[in-house]
C-alpha cells in the first residue's frame, strides 16, 4: 500500500478565462495532517472543492489519485461514497432540525425508506462521544447549540459516513480560543484512529501546532511543501512562503495622526435581550471615541460586543432601549439604519455573507448600495455612470482583486469581499466607524491591507472603533481598549497598558466582582 492516500497531479481549474488554479500538484501521506495555506484568492477551496466532487469531473484537468486509484467524481456524493468527507467554513447544518436528525442528514438510518429513530438516536449519541460531545441531547434543535458545538457536529456527522479522510475549510474561525483548542485536539485524536485530515486556515499558529506538513499555494499555483522536524514551521516561515516576502511587521504604523475631539459617546446605554424583556444584556455602557483614535472593544466570545455595536446602529437588536447616543457633541436618534447612517455612523458586522453583501449582485452595486441615497441618486434615479467611476476608484484604492467592478462579489474570495463591504460604508463618509472582526477568516496580506485602511480612516479625522476576538489584533491596532465582559465594561486600557495579560485581568476582576454581588 503507497504511503500517499491522496495524490492531485496537474491540477487546473479556469472561471471565465480565468486560471484559478494552474497545475496544482498535491501529495498527502497516510493518517497524517496536512496543512494548506495561502492567500484569500490563491486556490485553497477550490482545489479542495475539485478534490470534493463540488467542481466535478470535467471542469478541470488533471487526475485526482485515492487509495491508488484514479478517480473521477460528479457530485459530493461520489467523494463521501470513497471516504473523503469536506467540512466548509460555513456549516451545513440545518438550524431547525434535532442534533441526530443532523447527524445523519443525507446519510439517514432507514429501512425500505422509514427512518429507525431509535437507532439514529443511538448511533448519533456514539459519534457524539467520539468528539468530545458526550451526554448531549440529540433531540434539541442544532440551532440552539453555540458554533463550537455545531462545528463539532458536523465532524459527527463526517465520521457517520465512514470518512478516511477529513477536510475542514476555516474550522476554528467562528470558534474562541477554548473550542479552537479543543477542535485541534480532537484531530490529533483522529489522526491516532488513521483519519487523514486536510485543514485549511489562516490561524498559523494553530497550523505550526496540529499539522504535520504544510502546503503553501500562491496564485494557484503550489510553491513547497514544509514538513515538521525537517523544514522551519515558524510563523514567518509560512508568512513569506504565502505572499512571496517577509513580512516584518504585521501592523502598520499608524504616523501623523493628530487626536482630536471627541467623536462619538456612548452615555448610561442599557439593552434588553430581544427574546426575554426581563434579561438585561447591556448595563450602563459609557463610552468616547475621538477623532483619529482607533479604540477596541475586547473581550470573550458572548461578552455583549457585538449586542452593543447591532444596538447602537439603528437598534438592530435589542428591545427597551435606553441611553444617549452623541456625534460631534450632539444628541443623535438612531431608531433605524437608515437614521444610523444619516447621522454618519457606519457597522461593518461580523457576517459578511449574511449582514454585509449580497452575494449575487456585482461589486459596483455592493459598494455603492448604503450610499446609494445620499450620494449616487437624484430624485430616485440613479446615477450608474458616477456608480462605475466611484466603484472603480475604491476598487484601486483599497487593491480588490477583481476583473471589474460588474464582477459578481460572490465569487470573490473572502478577503475580496471584507474589502468590498468596507468600501461599501467608506462610501457614506462616515464619521464613526464600527468594525465588528474585521478580518475574521482572511490571511496575513489581506489582514495588513485591512490595518492599512484602518490606519488611513483614523488619519482622516475618523472614530474607528474594532471589535477582535484576536487579542493580538486589539494591541496591534489600538490606541485604547474597552474590556467588555457579561455585558458590562470591565476596565479601560491604553497604550503599552494593552496587553493580553492585562485584558484577561481585567475580565477575571469582573467575574470576582460578580460573584460578590450575586
Amino acid at each position: 500500500m503507497s504511503e500517499y492516500i491522496l495524490e492531485m497531479n496537474q491540477i487546473t481549474k479556469e472561471f471565465s478565462g480565468v486560471k484559478a488554479l494552474d497545475d496544482v500538484n498535491l501529495k498527502v501521506k497516510r493518517g497524517e495532517i496536512m496543512a494548506i495555506c495561502g492567500e484569500n484568492g490563491a486556490g485553497k477551496s477550490t482545489l479542495m472543492n475539485v478534490l470534493s466532487g463540488v467542481y466535478p469531473y470535467g471542469e478541470y484537468t488533471g487526475d485526482i489519485v485515492y487509495n491508488g486509484e484514479i478517480c473521477r467524481f460528479r457530485n459530493i456524493k461520489d467523494s463521501e461514497a470513497k471516504g473523503i468527507v469536506i467540512i466548509h467554513q460555513e456549516l451545513a447544518l440545518s438550524p431547525y432540525l434535532s442534533v441526530a436528525e443532523n447527524v445523519f442528514l443525507g446519510n439517514e438510518r432507514a429501512t425500505k425508506g422509514v427512518i429507525d429513530w431509535t437507532e439514529t438516536r443511538a448511533e448519533a449519541q456514539k459519534l457524539l462521544s467520539r468528539v468530545g460531545l458526550e451526554g448531549e441531547n440529540v433531540n434539541v434543535p442544532v440551532n440552539t447549540l453555540g458554533v463550537g458545538k455545531q462545528q463539532l457536529i458536523e465532524i459527527a456527522k463526517a465520521l457517520g459516513k465512514k470518512c478516511e479522510l477529513l477536510i475542514l475549510d476555516e474550522p476554528t474561525a467562528a470558534l474562541n480560543d477554548r473550542e479552537s483548542a479543543q477542535l485541534l485536539e480532537l484531530m490529533l485524536q483522529l489522526k491516532q484512529e488513521g483519519i487523514t485530515c486536510i485543514i485549511i486556515s489562516h490561524k498559523l499558529n494553530e497550523i505550526s501546532y496540529v499539522a504535520d506538513s504544510i502546503t503553501i499555494i500562491r496564485d494557484g499555483h503550489t510553491i513547497e511543501t514544509l514538513e515538521k522536524g525537517k523544514d522551519d514551521f515558524s510563523e514567518e516561515r509560512i508568512i513569506k512562503g504565502m505572499v512571496g516576502r517577509e513580512l516584518t511587521n504585521r501592523y502598520p504604523k499608524r504616523e501623523g495622526i493628530q487626536i482630536g475631539d471627541t467623536i462619538f459617546e456612548l452615555r448610561n446605554w442599557n439593552v434588553y435581550h430581544p427574546d426575554d424583556s426581563e434579561r438585561h444584556a447591556l448595563k450602563n455602557i459609557n463610552l468616547q471615541v475621538k477623532a483619529g483614535e482607533v479604540v477596541g472593544l475586547a473581550g470573550l466570545m458572548g461578552a455583549g460586543r457585538t449586542e452593543l455595536a447591532m444596538s447602537v446602529f439603528g437598534r438592530s437588536w435589542g428591545q427597551k432601549i435606553s441611553g444617549e447616543v452623541l456625534i460631534n457633541g450632539k444628541s443623535v436618534n438612531l431608531a433605524s439604519v437608515q437614521n444610523a447612517i444619516d447621522n454618519h455612523l457606519a457597522y461593518v458586522s461580523e457576517d459578511r455573507k449574511t449582514y454585509g453583501l449580497v452575494l449575487i449582485d456585482s461589486v459596483k452595486f455592493n459598494m455603492t448600495l448604503s450610499a446609494l441615497k445620499g450620494f449616487f441618486s437624484k430624485k430616485g434615479v440613479v446615477d450608474e455612470n458616477l456608480e462605475s467611476v466611484r466603484a472603480e476608484e475604491y476598487r484601486k484604492k483599497i487593491n480588490v482583486k477583481t476583473n471589474s467592478v460588474e464582477q459578481a462579489v460572490g465569487s470573490l474570495s473572502g478577503g475580496n469581499q471584507q474589502k468590498v463591504v468596507l468600501a461599501k460604508w467608506m462610501l457614506t463618509e462616515p464619521d464613526v466607524l464600527i468594525l465588528d472582526e474585521p478580518t475574521r477568516g482572511i490571511d496575513v496580506g489581506a489582514k495588513y491591507e485591512i490595518y492599512c485602511v484602518i490606519n488611513e480612516l483614523a488619519k482622516a479625522g475618523k472614530a474607528v472603533i474594532v471589535i477582535s476576538s484576536e487579542m493580538p489584533e486589539i494591541i496591534g491596532t489600538c490606541d485604547r481598549t474597552y474590556v467588555i465582559n457579561e455585558g458590562e465594561i470591565a476596565g479601560e486600557l491604553s497604550g503599552s497598558d494593552i496587553t493580553q495579560e492585562a485584558i484577561m485581568a481585567c475580565i477575571m476582576a469582573h467575574n470576582r466582582k460578580e460573584e460578590v454581588e450575586a
